[in-house]
């Protein structure tokens, strides 16, 4: 499945999750935030020992569970499907409440009359299985019985009794609105007994969340979409081709030091950096820990993914010297805290490399692309597969516009039990990418699968989480309003292709689970296509 980092970079990753819309998920990046961005990210399997990979996908099991599923297929409740609703001697009486965050309050009362056909249920039960010398099973007089069982055991019982046949009678008013595994009764159970042994009538109340509903803004907004779409110059074909020659040719050279010259453009420099913030008053100068980085490799030909102005203030800069230079950072830098702010940067040069470099001719072409014999087929070659790379990337852009502005045309009182689960689904999400990425111990897997990693992921994240259900629900709505369909075709291979890629890497899945994810990806491909084609779309490159 594709995800997207940013409006124009693709990360692309095997993920047990599957989201309403596709191409969605969040960066991640060890490198520093100042001097270094990983916009390159490239596609990988999930490779993980197998011993580990059981253990991890055990870890975040728990937090994967797919959203459409809760809202789609639910009757009323998993708390209550599959108990057959019993008849009950008399009626209970449900008063239903509207509360926020999509969530409705039901006040259960339940008369004397089912509480005394419970009791009566509840002491045969127990005769049948009570063993009193002197008794046969279910010849027991209840005095008898109930001090051999004790009245609390039986009084807890009946409760236990009530609840159990009564509520899925009061769930039946939420039928077809409910989502799974979010009924809880609220009522303390010391309450209902003690509300039970004085009356023989019993009250509680439940709160469950319901779907949802979407509302548009503009009603038929989403019909005539105007989106201005952002493409980063870095994606354009021809200068990602000269860009990656360039990036194949340095490095088939070699690196050398430098012994006799300061730092020049072409070189590639080993740094230690720190910055602290300028003020007149030196008990307010304070550390810039963004900033700050040991041994961090510069090239010189890269100096557009660092500060700018950077390279110009260390240019002449020798191994073993240190530069010191004020430098304020720009209004425009993606770091809020630091736009602004005056900074004194200390660096020294712990060691200097220049690029021995083999001659840009057709003799290399076979290296700097398999197959080619000349340097114009190595451009045709290249220039191919950045076009291809391009369009994805223009695709993946308008997406992300798509589905920005979707969010800002609809108005969703969210139920928490479904913030939750997008949240956790993300976050197990992460869990995979880090994986990936960086070889984690069971101790580190139970710290990060930890509810409190969870929880504070959830509050971080929580406009992001939002946002995303925001437009899984809005493109469940638009699918639904404009009647759009996909083939069993479709679906059938999807599932297949997942399948078999979970089984490639040899992890777990409920097929059953896929094919539920396989349809929202469909769901959102159909919703997207169809915007794309009625909307009024402009692209400007940044």
């Amino acid at each position: 499945m594709e995800v997207c980092v940013n409006s124009t970079k693709l990360l692309n990753l095997n993920q047990n999750t599957r989201l309403f819309v596709p191409r969605y998920s969040i960066s991640h990046s060890f490198k520093n935030p100042i001097l270094q961005f990983n916009n390159n990210v490239q596609k990988r399997p999930l490779n993980y020992p197998l011993n580990q990979r059981s253990c991890f996908s055990r870890q975040i099991r728990s937090l994967q569970r797919p959203i459409s599923s809760r809202i789609k297929a639910s009757p009323a409740s998993s708390a209550t499907s599959g108990a057959e609703t019993d008849k009950l001697p008399a009626d209970i009486m449900v008063t239903e409440t509207q509360e926020p965050n999509s969530r409705v309050r039901l006040s259960v009362e339940v008369p004397a009359a089912v509480g005394e056909d419970c009791y009566k249920r509840v002491l045969k039960e127990f005769m049948k299985q009570a063993k009193i010398p002197g008794f046969r099973p279910g010849k027991i007089p209840e005095s008898v019985l109930l001090n051999y069982v004790g009245e609390e055991s039986v009084q807890k019982a009946t409760v236990e009794s009530i609840l159990k046949r009564t509520l899925p009678h009061a769930m039946s008013t939420v039928t077809g609105r409910a989502l799974r595994d979010s009924v809880r009764i609220i009522t303390k159970f010391s309450d209902m007994e003690k509300s039970y042994s004085s009356l023989s009538s019993l009250s509680y109340d439940v709160i469950v969340d319901v779907a949802p509903e979407v509302k548009w803004i503009s009603e038929n907004g989403y019909k005539s979409m105007k989106i201005v779409v952002e493409i980063d110059h870095d994606i354009e074909a021809e200068k990602a081709c000269e860009q990656e020659i360039k990036r194949r040719h340095k490095s088939l050279g070699t690196l050398k030091i430098v012994t006799d010259r300061g730092l020049q453009v072409g070189d590639l420099a080993v740094l230690d950096i720190s910055a602290t913030t300028i003020d007149q008053d030196e008990s307010n100068v304070q550390k810039v820990p963004a900033a700050e980085s040991k041994g961090f490799q510069f090239d010189t030909e890269d100096d557009d993914k660092v500060l700018p102005g950077f390279l110009d203030s260390i240019i002449g800069i020798r191994q073993g010297e240190t530069k010191s230079f004020p430098y304020v950072f720009p209004e425009t830098w993606q770091q809020e805290n630091l736009r602004g702010v005056e900074a004194q940067f200390t660096v020294e040069c712990k060691e200097l490399f220049y690029r021995d470099l083999p001659e840009l001719n057709d003799s290399i072409a076979d290296k700097l692309f398999p197959g080619c014999t000349d340097l114009n087929q190595v451009k045709e070659s290249l220039l191919q597969k950045c076009q291809e790379m391009e369009q994805a990337a223009k695709d993946q852009a308008t997406d992300n516009a798509i589905l920005d502005q979707l969010c800002k045309m609809v108005e969703i009182d969210i139920p928490q039990s479904l913030f939750e689960e997008q949240g956790r689904q993300l976050y197990g999400a992460r869990l995979l990418e880090i994986q990936a990425n960086v070889k984690l111990n069971e101790q580190q897997l139970a710290t990060l699968s930890s509810p409190k990693a969870v929880n504070e992921f959830l509050e971080n994240q929580r406009e992001n989480i939002i946002n995303l259900i925001k437009q899984n629900l809005a493109v469940g709505d638009i699918f639904k309003r404009e009647n759009l369909q996909f083939s069993t075709e479709e679906l059938v291979k999807e599932v297949q292709n997942s399948v078999a890629e979970f089984k490639r890497h040899k992890q777990e899945y409920d097929e059953e689970r896929v094919r539920e994810q396989v349809q929202d990806v469909l769901e959102g491909a159909k919703v997207l296509e169809w915007l794309k084609e009625h909307a009024d779309i402009q692209y400007v490159t940044r």
